[in-house]
Order: structure tokens, then sequence, then C-alpha cells
């Protein structure tokens, strides 16, 4: 009991002084002054810290290469822009000693061919085996995989070790941009879509346009459907096609803002080709650039339910394929539990839940044909993926191919 017969506690939790005793502090008060003044570590470091964690085992004596590769300048490739008066563009890329590296990976193709061929006559075997240990080796007997070269794709990249840039497009006299800037290894999904002639392609995730753009550039789409649930990335996706495509195509593109989780709802079962290029962690983009940074610490709760929303648009887009259609699921991360991880929990439930058959195509044929251009992984149990490299600095690019029975 406090002097005067008043309880001691009461005084203490409202802070009131009883004789000899100094108020008891307000802790909220203090709360926001150590919130103020607490040093906030980056999302930047954040991220780096974690993928340490992570990849460091998950690679191994690989890591400290890739880490210095995602933390150094990106290389990218120049996509052709078809639409535009592009003849001079390409003289003038090859002048500067780039290289279309699409049609050199269509001429090792068509040499592996021609070599299977032979070997299959004289009862040799043809080995497929990529950059950094191969799982494929093609029987005396049978034909290498087709060759993932049937567009009409150009892109120019410069050689392995050869950091020089590219100046900025120009517009030709139609305004018309004559190439678009991108990550030449987010070309290998749309490639592997390998799209023919009348389909009917959807890009799930379509902004902020690359890709959309890589498959207008094919000149195969009967119809091509290019989606995004942001209405700010869609309108990105405008001005690039705004910025690359002529009126007549560009109207004939539907491009729509719907929650892509919901498209089988709208058009289950409709397109012969889809493409999921998913929401991930972006890996280079999260250890270098601070805005709109996944590792952010108000977006935790976001970053954790990744591989879910993953998981539900590929679900989605397998449910929007025609029987006999192929999907293409795609990601900038080299987490496996955003790549192989949601393949394969996505087969088990299009299976076990809609009664749907699907499979992973062997890809490996990829590394053959592009381990001049890009280094690839060759620990993927599906799909492939491609490291960072500072000799050839692009990625990290994540793609698997589903076929819907």
């Amino acid at each position: 009991m406090a002097m005067g017969g008043r309880p001691l506690l009461p005084l203490l939790r409202w802070g009131l002084g009883a004789p000899g005793l100094s108020a008891a502090p307000r802790r909220h008060r203090h709360k926001e002054k150590w919130a103020a003044t607490a040093p906030r570590i980056p999302a930047t470091r954040l991220a780096l810290h974690h993928f340490d964690a992570s990849y460091g085992l998950q690679l191994g004596e690989r890591w400290p290469a890739v880490r210095a590769a995602l933390l150094c300048e990106q290389k990218y490739g120049a996509l052709l822009n078809s639409f535009a008066s592009a003849e001079h563009a390409a003289q003038e890329l090859e002048l500067h000693n780039a290289t279309d590296f699409v049609s050199e990976a269509a001429r090792k193709a068509q040499s592996l061919l021609q070599g299977s061929e032979v070997g299959a006559e004289e009862g040799e075997s043809v080995s497929l085996e990529g950059h950094g240990g191969g799982r494929t080796v093609t029987p005396a007997g049978t034909s290498p995989p087709p060759a993932p070269i049937g567009s009409n794709i150009k892109c120019y990249t410069f050689p392995r070790g050869d950091i020089t840039r590219f100046r900025p497009a120009w517009p030709d006299s139609l305004g018309l941009l004559s190439y678009y800037l991108m990550d030449a290894a987010s070309l290998l999904p749309v490639l592997a879509l390998n799209v023919q002639p009348d389909d009917f392609v959807l890009d799930l995730c379509a902004a902020p346009g690359g890709k959309t753009l890589a498959l207008l550039q094919t000149g195969a789409c009967g119809h091509l459907a290019a989606n995004d649930i942001s209405i700010s990335r869609t309108k990105r996706l405008y001005q690039i096609l705004s910025s690359y495509v002529p009126k007549n195509v560009r109207e004939a593109v539907s491009v729509t803002s719907y929650d892509g989780r919901d498209w089988a709802e709208l058009e289950g079962g409709t397109f012969h080709k889809v493409l999921v290029d998913v929401p991930c962690t972006t890996d280079r983009h999260s250890v270098m650039e601070t805005d709109n940074n996944i590792f952010h610490r108000t977006r935790t709760k976001e970053r954790q339910m990744l591989p879910m929303l993953q998981l539900q648009l590929l679900i989605s887009g397998i449910l929007a394929t025609k029987p006999g259609g192929d999907v293409v699921y795609s990601t900038c991360s080299l987490s496996p539990l955003q790549n192989e991880y949601v393949i394969e929990r996505a087969i088990e439930i299009a299976e076990t839940q809609f009664n749907i058959t699907t499979h992973a195509e062997d890809l490996s044929h990829f590394r053959t044909l592009f381990q001049d251009t890009f280094s690839f992984s060759s620990d993927c149990r599906v799909g492939e993926l491609v490291l960072p490299h500072l000799t050839a600095n692009f990625g990290p690019i994540y793609f698997c191919k589903l076929h819907r029975a």
C-alpha cells in the first residue's frame, strides 16, 4: 500500500508519482523514437542474405560466380522488330560484331539433324549433351529433338565476354522502333512454346510486354491474348505495342487485365499455346534495385505466398489450354521452390483434381543449341535454367514446357 492507503500498482501503471517514486515511462512514446532511430537493412541486402543462405546450398561451389554476375551489369539482346524497316538495323548490329543467336541455333540444329541421319545410317549414336553436363543422349536410329526455331524471331547479342552496350533503338519512317532491348534469355520460353501458324496463343502474365512482342515477331499467332492483372503494367504493355507494332496488328491483340487465376472460368480449353511467365522473386532485380523490391519488409507475406500464386497461375494456364496444346512456365528466379516444385505439384493437381494428364517435355536440346550464348544449369529435375555468368551475364531464367494430353 502506498501512503494515504492508496494502492501502489495503479499509481505505477498510470505513471502517477507516489512520494519518492519517479513516474513510470510510457513505452509507446519511446517505441516511436526507437523505430525512427533503429537501422533499417535495405531490401537489396536482405535479398542477398537470403540468396547466400539458400542458393549457396543449392549451387555449392558455383554460387560465388553466379552471385558476382547478379551483382554486375546485365547483358542485353536486341530483339529485331520485323514490323519496322529493320534491314539497316540488322546491318549496323552486325557491323558492331553482334550476331543473331537464334539463327545461329537454327543452323546448329540443322547440322545436328543431318549428323543424326548419317549416324543412323551408320549405326552410331548422336550425343546431344549440353553445356555443363548433359542429361540426354539420342540413341542410334532416332532423330534429335526438333529445333525450337519455328519462327521468324531474330535477336542479336554480343559475344561471350563482350560487354558492349547496344545504343538506343531508333524509329523508322512510320515511327516504329527498330529493336527492343531485353534479357536475351527471356526469349527462350517463347522459343520453347514453338508457336505454329494460326495458333491461338495466351500470354497470361504479359506485362511489361517483351515476350508478347516476341510472340508477335513469330508471325504465326492466329490470335494473341495478352493479359496482366496490373492495370498500371498493362499501360506499359500498350506503350510497347504502340512503339513497335503497326496499328492494324496491335488492334488484333486482345489486351485484358483479369486475374490470371480466374482465366479458366473465362476461356477454358481455348488456346493451342499458353505462356505463363509468373511473378517471382526476380532475383537480379532484388539484389540491385530498391524500388518495387519483393524483399522489402512490408512484402514478406507476399513473398512467402509466391509459390502458391505461381501454382494457381500455372493450373489456370493448363486449364486454358486445348487438349493436345502446350504450356510454357517461366520465372526469373533460381529457386527450385518457384521452379521445379511448382511444375511437379501442378502436374499432380491437374491429374488428381481435374483429370487432366500433362507431362513435362525434355528441353535438354536447348543447352546444345544455345550453349554458345548462355550458361545453363544441368541440375534441374524438369525444365531448363539459365545461370548468370560474368562472361554471359543473362538470366536467371527458368522455363519448362508441359504438354496437355
